[in-house]
Protein backbone atom coordinates (compact mmCIF):
# COMPACT_ATOMS: atom_id res chain seq x y z
CA UNK A 1 0.00 0.00 0.00
CA UNK A 2 1.00 3.27 -1.32
CA UNK A 3 1.30 7.07 0.50
CA UNK A 4 -1.03 8.29 2.91
CA UNK A 5 -2.72 6.17 4.84
CA UNK A 6 -6.04 6.84 5.27
CA UNK A 7 -7.07 6.71 9.09
CA UNK A 8 -10.00 4.20 9.36
CA UNK A 9 -13.30 4.61 11.53
CA UNK A 10 -13.67 0.79 13.29
CA UNK A 11 -15.94 0.48 16.29
CA UNK A 12 -15.47 -2.75 17.82
CA UNK A 13 -14.54 -4.21 21.42
CA UNK A 14 -11.52 -6.88 21.72
CA UNK A 15 -10.05 -8.33 24.65
CA UNK A 16 -6.29 -8.54 23.92
CA UNK A 17 -6.31 -12.73 25.34
CA UNK A 18 -2.88 -14.05 26.26
CA UNK A 19 -0.71 -15.15 23.69
CA UNK A 20 2.73 -16.28 24.22
CA UNK A 21 4.60 -14.14 21.73
CA UNK A 22 8.08 -12.11 23.06
CA UNK A 23 11.55 -10.89 21.86
CA UNK A 24 9.86 -9.14 19.93
CA UNK A 25 12.88 -7.00 18.19
CA UNK A 26 13.42 -4.69 15.05
CA UNK A 27 15.89 -6.32 13.51
CA UNK A 28 17.47 -4.11 10.77
CA UNK A 29 16.37 -1.57 8.34
CA UNK A 30 15.91 -3.57 4.55
CA UNK A 31 17.55 -2.49 1.89
CA UNK A 32 16.50 0.71 -0.26
CA UNK A 33 14.84 -1.16 -2.92
CA UNK A 34 12.90 -3.35 -0.77
CA UNK A 35 11.11 -0.25 0.97
CA UNK A 36 7.79 -1.52 -0.08
CA UNK A 37 8.18 -5.33 0.90
CA UNK A 38 4.63 -7.05 1.14
CA UNK A 39 5.32 -10.85 1.61
CA UNK A 40 8.06 -12.94 2.71
CA UNK A 41 8.62 -16.75 3.27
CA UNK A 42 12.33 -18.36 4.84
CA UNK A 43 13.39 -21.09 2.23
CA UNK A 44 16.44 -22.28 2.01
CA UNK A 45 17.89 -20.06 5.24
CA UNK A 46 17.24 -16.83 3.08
CA UNK A 47 14.54 -14.69 3.47
CA UNK A 48 12.81 -14.28 0.18
CA UNK A 49 10.65 -11.05 -0.39
CA UNK A 50 8.74 -8.58 -2.88
CA UNK A 51 7.90 -5.43 -3.89
CA UNK A 52 3.62 -4.23 -3.92
CA UNK A 53 1.62 -2.56 -6.53
CA UNK A 54 3.96 -1.00 -9.49
CA UNK A 55 7.03 -2.91 -8.38
CA UNK A 56 8.87 -5.41 -10.59
CA UNK A 57 8.19 -8.70 -11.69
CA UNK A 58 11.00 -10.31 -9.32
CA UNK A 59 11.44 -12.01 -5.69
CA UNK A 60 14.48 -10.51 -3.52
CA UNK A 61 16.73 -13.03 -1.85
CA UNK A 62 17.96 -11.70 1.39
CA UNK A 63 20.76 -12.95 3.92
CA UNK A 64 19.60 -12.32 7.11
CA UNK A 65 23.45 -12.30 8.50
CA UNK A 66 24.61 -9.60 6.24
CA UNK A 67 21.46 -7.97 5.44
CA UNK A 68 21.85 -7.68 2.01
CA UNK A 69 20.41 -9.16 -1.32
CA UNK A 70 22.30 -11.35 -2.80
CA UNK A 71 19.65 -12.31 -5.89
CA UNK A 72 16.94 -11.34 -7.61
CA UNK A 73 14.73 -13.82 -9.62
CA UNK A 74 12.12 -12.72 -12.23
CA UNK A 75 9.15 -14.09 -13.24
CA UNK A 76 8.91 -13.96 -16.76
CA UNK A 77 5.14 -14.07 -17.58
CA UNK A 78 4.25 -12.34 -14.75
CA UNK A 79 3.06 -8.33 -13.80
CA UNK A 80 3.27 -7.06 -10.54
CA UNK A 81 -0.27 -5.06 -10.30
CA UNK A 82 -0.42 -5.79 -6.99
CA UNK A 83 1.35 -8.51 -5.10
CA UNK A 84 0.70 -8.58 -1.97
CA UNK A 85 2.00 -11.95 -0.07
CA UNK A 86 4.21 -15.08 -0.74
CA UNK A 87 3.82 -18.42 0.32
CA UNK A 88 5.12 -22.21 -0.34
CA UNK A 89 4.79 -25.54 0.60
CA UNK A 90 6.78 -28.85 0.13
CA UNK A 91 7.34 -28.36 -3.73
CA UNK A 92 6.56 -24.79 -4.69
CA UNK A 93 6.23 -21.64 -3.94
CA UNK A 94 3.22 -19.01 -4.61
CA UNK A 95 2.95 -15.35 -5.10
CA UNK A 96 -0.20 -13.73 -4.57
CA UNK A 97 -1.43 -10.81 -7.07
CA UNK A 98 -4.42 -10.50 -4.74
CA UNK A 99 -3.87 -6.52 -3.99
CA UNK A 100 -7.48 -5.18 -4.63
CA UNK A 101 -7.65 -1.70 -2.78
CA UNK A 102 -10.39 -0.30 -4.95
CA UNK A 103 -12.68 -3.81 -5.11
CA UNK A 104 -12.86 -3.53 -8.67
CA UNK A 105 -10.39 -6.32 -9.98
CA UNK A 106 -11.33 -8.83 -12.16
CA UNK A 107 -7.96 -10.12 -12.75
CA UNK A 108 -6.88 -11.58 -9.26
CA UNK A 109 -4.44 -14.52 -9.40
CA UNK A 110 -1.87 -16.28 -8.32
CA UNK A 111 1.45 -17.10 -9.52
CA UNK A 112 3.12 -20.47 -8.90
CA UNK A 113 6.34 -21.89 -9.19
CA UNK A 114 8.68 -24.74 -8.45
CA UNK A 115 11.35 -25.20 -5.74
CA UNK A 116 13.39 -26.66 -8.09
CA UNK A 117 12.85 -24.05 -10.72
CA UNK A 118 13.70 -21.58 -8.34
CA UNK A 119 16.85 -22.82 -6.97
CA UNK A 120 18.46 -23.24 -10.47
CA UNK A 121 17.00 -20.64 -12.64
CA UNK A 122 16.93 -16.48 -11.95
CA UNK A 123 14.48 -16.58 -15.17
CA UNK A 124 11.25 -18.27 -14.51
CA UNK A 125 8.30 -18.94 -16.19
CA UNK A 126 4.57 -19.49 -13.31
CA UNK A 127 1.74 -21.26 -13.77
CA UNK A 128 -1.44 -19.09 -13.19
CA UNK A 129 -3.71 -19.83 -10.74
CA UNK A 130 -7.03 -17.48 -11.26
CA UNK A 131 -9.35 -16.56 -8.97
CA UNK A 132 -12.93 -14.28 -8.61
CA UNK A 133 -14.86 -14.02 -5.04
CA UNK A 134 -18.32 -15.91 -5.77
CA UNK A 135 -20.04 -13.89 -3.23
CA UNK A 136 -19.11 -10.50 -4.80
CA UNK A 137 -21.53 -9.14 -6.98
CA UNK A 138 -20.84 -5.05 -6.55
CA UNK A 139 -17.60 -4.60 -8.62
CA UNK A 140 -18.07 -0.55 -7.94
CA UNK A 141 -14.73 1.50 -7.17
CA UNK A 142 -14.15 2.12 -3.50
CA UNK A 143 -10.85 3.38 -2.56
CA UNK A 144 -9.56 1.78 0.55
CA UNK A 145 -13.17 1.45 1.22
CA UNK A 146 -13.94 -2.17 0.62
CA UNK A 147 -14.28 -5.37 2.25
CA UNK A 148 -12.75 -6.99 -1.29
CA UNK A 149 -9.36 -6.27 -0.72
CA UNK A 150 -6.87 -9.08 0.65
CA UNK A 151 -2.69 -9.20 1.02
CA UNK A 152 -2.83 -12.79 3.21
CA UNK A 153 -2.19 -16.05 1.83
CA UNK A 154 -1.04 -19.01 3.10
CA UNK A 155 -0.18 -22.33 2.29
CA UNK A 156 -2.43 -25.21 4.83
CA UNK A 157 -1.64 -28.35 2.54
CA UNK A 158 -0.22 -29.44 -0.08
CA UNK A 159 -3.31 -29.07 -2.41
CA UNK A 160 -4.99 -25.84 -1.39
CA UNK A 161 -3.86 -22.10 -0.20
CA UNK A 162 -6.12 -19.72 1.61
CA UNK A 163 -6.35 -16.02 1.30
CA UNK A 164 -7.81 -13.48 3.72
CA UNK A 165 -9.06 -10.41 2.80
CA UNK A 166 -8.46 -7.34 4.16
CA UNK A 167 -11.48 -5.39 5.30
CA UNK A 168 -11.01 -1.39 5.38
CA UNK A 169 -14.91 -1.18 6.64
CA UNK A 170 -15.46 -3.01 9.55
CA UNK A 171 -12.04 -5.07 10.07
CA UNK A 172 -13.97 -8.53 9.43
CA UNK A 173 -11.69 -10.68 7.94
CA UNK A 174 -12.64 -13.98 5.98
CA UNK A 175 -10.92 -16.95 4.41
CA UNK A 176 -11.48 -18.20 1.00
CA UNK A 177 -9.97 -21.68 0.45
CA UNK A 178 -8.41 -21.98 -3.39
CA UNK A 179 -7.19 -25.33 -4.96
CA UNK A 180 -2.94 -25.01 -5.53
CA UNK A 181 -3.43 -26.19 -8.73
CA UNK A 182 -2.88 -23.95 -12.09
CA UNK A 183 -6.62 -22.71 -13.04
CA UNK A 184 -9.48 -20.59 -12.82
CA UNK A 185 -11.28 -21.08 -9.49
CA UNK A 186 -14.51 -19.05 -8.38
CA UNK A 187 -14.06 -19.01 -4.45
CA UNK A 188 -16.61 -18.98 -1.68
CA UNK A 189 -15.96 -18.07 2.31
CA UNK A 190 -15.02 -20.52 4.92
CA UNK A 191 -17.99 -20.82 7.72
CA UNK A 192 -15.81 -18.40 10.35
CA UNK A 193 -14.52 -15.37 10.34
CA UNK A 194 -12.43 -13.22 12.27
CA UNK A 195 -12.91 -9.73 13.89
CA UNK A 196 -9.33 -8.70 13.59
CA UNK A 197 -9.51 -4.98 14.83
CA UNK A 198 -8.16 -3.54 11.89
CA UNK A 199 -6.42 -4.74 8.63
CA UNK A 200 -4.75 -8.25 7.96
CA UNK A 201 -1.54 -7.85 5.78
CA UNK A 202 0.05 -11.20 5.95
CA UNK A 203 -0.04 -14.74 7.34
CA UNK A 204 2.09 -18.09 7.79
CA UNK A 205 0.92 -21.23 8.72
CA UNK A 206 3.70 -22.83 10.60
CA UNK A 207 3.00 -27.04 9.77
CA UNK A 208 5.62 -27.25 12.81
CA UNK A 209 2.93 -26.18 15.40
CA UNK A 210 -0.06 -26.08 13.61
CA UNK A 211 -0.73 -22.63 13.84
CA UNK A 212 -1.70 -19.85 11.85
CA UNK A 213 -0.39 -16.29 12.41
CA UNK A 214 -1.82 -13.53 11.11
CA UNK A 215 -0.35 -9.88 11.14
CA UNK A 216 -1.93 -6.28 10.44
CA UNK A 217 -2.48 -3.14 12.37
CA UNK A 218 -5.14 -1.12 13.65
CA UNK A 219 -5.98 2.37 12.66
CA UNK A 220 -3.31 3.75 14.52
CA UNK A 221 -0.44 1.90 12.65
CA UNK A 222 -0.42 -0.40 15.89
CA UNK A 223 0.58 -3.73 14.52
CA UNK A 224 -0.69 -6.72 16.01
CA UNK A 225 -0.32 -10.77 15.71
CA UNK A 226 -3.54 -12.96 15.71
CA UNK A 227 -2.86 -16.70 16.51
CA UNK A 228 -5.48 -19.34 15.40
CA UNK A 229 -5.50 -23.39 16.56
CA UNK A 230 -7.40 -26.18 17.89
CA UNK A 231 -9.34 -25.47 14.31
CA UNK A 232 -11.71 -27.76 12.77
CA UNK A 233 -10.50 -28.97 9.43
CA UNK A 234 -9.49 -26.00 7.17
CA UNK A 235 -12.33 -23.46 9.16
CA UNK A 236 -9.23 -21.56 10.42
CA UNK A 237 -11.03 -19.40 12.65
CA UNK A 238 -13.63 -21.76 14.31
CA UNK A 239 -10.63 -22.55 17.25
CA UNK A 240 -8.87 -20.76 19.66
CA UNK A 241 -8.04 -17.05 18.03
CA UNK A 242 -5.55 -14.73 20.24
CA UNK A 243 -4.58 -11.47 19.90
CA UNK A 244 -1.34 -9.60 20.87
CA UNK A 245 -0.31 -5.92 20.14
CA UNK A 246 2.97 -5.58 19.35
CA UNK A 247 3.10 -2.13 21.65
CA UNK A 248 6.76 -1.87 21.80
CA UNK A 249 7.01 -1.10 18.41
CA UNK A 250 5.01 1.46 18.22
CA UNK A 251 3.69 2.98 14.37
CA UNK A 252 5.16 0.22 11.70
CA UNK A 253 3.14 -0.62 8.37
CA UNK A 254 3.74 -4.63 9.12
CA UNK A 255 2.98 -6.34 5.82
CA UNK A 256 4.27 -9.69 6.04
CA UNK A 257 4.93 -12.43 8.51
CA UNK A 258 7.12 -15.94 8.09
CA UNK A 259 8.17 -18.73 10.39
CA UNK A 260 11.79 -19.44 10.52
CA UNK A 261 11.43 -22.42 12.66
CA UNK A 262 8.58 -23.94 15.01
CA UNK A 263 9.04 -20.49 17.84
CA UNK A 264 10.52 -17.97 15.71
CA UNK A 265 8.91 -15.21 13.30
CA UNK A 266 10.11 -12.85 10.78
CA UNK A 267 7.66 -9.91 10.07
CA UNK A 268 8.47 -7.19 7.48
CA UNK A 269 7.38 -3.49 7.60
CA UNK A 270 7.24 -0.87 5.00
CA UNK A 271 8.14 2.46 4.92
CA UNK A 272 5.71 5.06 5.53
CA UNK A 273 4.33 8.43 5.82
CA UNK A 274 0.93 9.66 7.31
CA UNK A 275 -0.44 13.08 7.98
CA UNK A 276 -2.90 13.99 10.55
CA UNK A 277 -3.24 17.22 11.30
CA UNK A 278 -0.16 19.22 11.29
CA UNK A 279 1.80 16.49 12.44
CA UNK A 280 3.61 13.71 10.10
CA UNK A 281 4.86 10.31 11.31
CA UNK A 282 6.68 8.69 9.12
CA UNK A 283 9.34 5.51 9.41
CA UNK A 284 11.89 3.12 7.37
CA UNK A 285 11.07 -0.43 5.89
CA UNK A 286 13.10 -3.06 8.81
CA UNK A 287 12.73 -6.35 9.28
CA UNK A 288 10.81 -7.48 12.78
CA UNK A 289 11.73 -10.39 14.71
CA UNK A 290 9.55 -12.27 17.28
CA UNK A 291 9.48 -16.01 19.70
CA UNK A 292 6.57 -18.13 20.62
CA UNK A 293 6.68 -20.97 22.91
CA UNK A 294 4.77 -23.68 20.81
CA UNK A 295 4.61 -27.07 21.38
CA UNK A 296 6.58 -28.12 18.34
CA UNK A 297 5.88 -32.02 16.75
CA UNK A 298 9.56 -31.27 15.43
CA UNK A 299 12.98 -30.19 15.78
CA UNK A 300 13.03 -29.94 11.78
CA UNK A 301 12.71 -27.22 9.08
CA UNK A 302 10.36 -27.31 6.76
CA UNK A 303 12.43 -28.21 3.89
CA UNK A 304 13.89 -31.57 4.91
CA UNK A 305 11.29 -33.78 3.57
CA UNK A 306 12.80 -35.84 1.17
CA UNK A 307 13.07 -39.33 2.71
CA UNK A 308 9.75 -40.45 3.00
CA UNK A 309 6.60 -40.52 0.71
CA UNK A 310 2.72 -40.46 2.12
CA UNK A 311 0.20 -41.21 -1.05
CA UNK A 312 -2.28 -40.94 -1.64
CA UNK A 313 -2.66 -37.48 -0.31
CA UNK A 314 -5.77 -36.29 -0.20
CA UNK A 315 -6.51 -40.37 1.06
CA UNK A 316 -10.13 -41.65 1.69
CA UNK A 317 -9.34 -45.54 3.15
CA UNK A 318 -5.91 -46.08 3.30
CA UNK A 319 -2.41 -43.65 3.58
CA UNK A 320 0.55 -45.66 2.16
CA UNK A 321 3.93 -44.69 4.04
CA UNK A 322 7.32 -44.97 0.99
CA UNK A 323 10.37 -44.79 3.45
CA UNK A 324 13.84 -47.33 3.85
CA UNK A 325 14.42 -45.64 7.16
CA UNK A 326 11.82 -44.84 9.41
CA UNK A 327 11.67 -46.21 12.50
CA UNK A 328 7.89 -45.41 13.22
CA UNK A 329 5.63 -42.09 12.91
CA UNK A 330 2.65 -40.55 14.61
CA UNK A 331 -0.43 -38.96 13.17
CA UNK A 332 -2.00 -35.96 14.91
CA UNK A 333 -4.91 -33.64 13.75
CA UNK A 334 -4.87 -29.87 14.21
CA UNK A 335 -5.79 -30.06 17.74
CA UNK A 336 -2.72 -32.06 18.28
CA UNK A 337 -4.80 -34.96 19.14
CA UNK A 338 -2.48 -37.79 18.54
CA UNK A 339 -4.12 -40.55 16.48
CA UNK A 340 -1.79 -42.77 15.50
CA UNK A 341 1.56 -44.25 16.19
CA UNK A 342 3.47 -46.93 14.71
CA UNK A 343 5.26 -48.48 11.74
CA UNK A 344 2.81 -49.69 9.08
CA UNK A 345 3.21 -49.39 5.76
CA UNK A 346 -0.67 -48.62 4.87
CA UNK A 347 -2.66 -46.61 7.64
CA UNK A 348 -6.02 -47.25 8.05
CA UNK A 349 -7.29 -43.68 8.40
CA UNK A 350 -10.66 -44.43 6.94
CA UNK A 351 -12.39 -43.27 10.32
CA UNK A 352 -10.66 -39.91 10.51
CA UNK A 353 -12.82 -37.04 10.05
CA UNK A 354 -12.20 -34.94 6.59
CA UNK A 355 -9.43 -32.61 6.95
CA UNK A 356 -6.05 -31.47 7.74
CA UNK A 357 -3.31 -34.17 9.78
CA UNK A 358 0.17 -33.18 10.41
CA UNK A 359 2.35 -36.92 10.51
CA UNK A 360 5.43 -36.49 12.68
CA UNK A 361 7.85 -38.69 11.09
CA UNK A 362 10.58 -40.25 13.50
CA UNK A 363 13.78 -41.54 11.25
CA UNK A 364 17.45 -42.80 12.22
CA UNK A 365 19.89 -40.60 13.86
CA UNK A 366 17.09 -39.11 15.84
CA UNK A 367 16.18 -37.42 13.14
CA UNK A 368 12.35 -36.26 12.84
CA UNK A 369 10.49 -35.05 9.60
CA UNK A 370 6.66 -33.45 9.63
CA UNK A 371 4.41 -33.67 6.81
CA UNK A 372 1.15 -32.85 6.34
CA UNK A 373 -1.54 -35.17 4.36
CA UNK A 374 -5.36 -34.88 3.72
CA UNK A 375 -8.30 -36.93 4.54
CA UNK A 376 -11.11 -36.63 2.30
Amino acid sequence: MKGVISILCLVFTISNAFAQISNVTEAFLLPSSLTESSGVIFFNNRLITHNDSGGENKLYELDVNTEQIIRTVTLTNAINVDWEDITQDDTSIYIGDIGNNNGNRTDLKIYKISKSDYISSNSITAEIIEYNYADQTDFSSNPNNTIWDAEALVSLDSNNLILFTKNWIDGITKGYVIPSTAGMYSVNPLTSTLVSGGLITGGTFNSLTGKLYLIGYDQTLQPFVWESFNFNSNDVFSGTNTLTTLSNLGQEQAEAITFVDANNYLVTSESFSISVGPFTVSDDAKLISFSTNDTTLSNTSIENLSDVILYPNPAIYTLKVKSSNHFFLEIFDTKLTRLYKGNASNIDVSSFSQGIYIVKIHLESNRILVKKFIKK
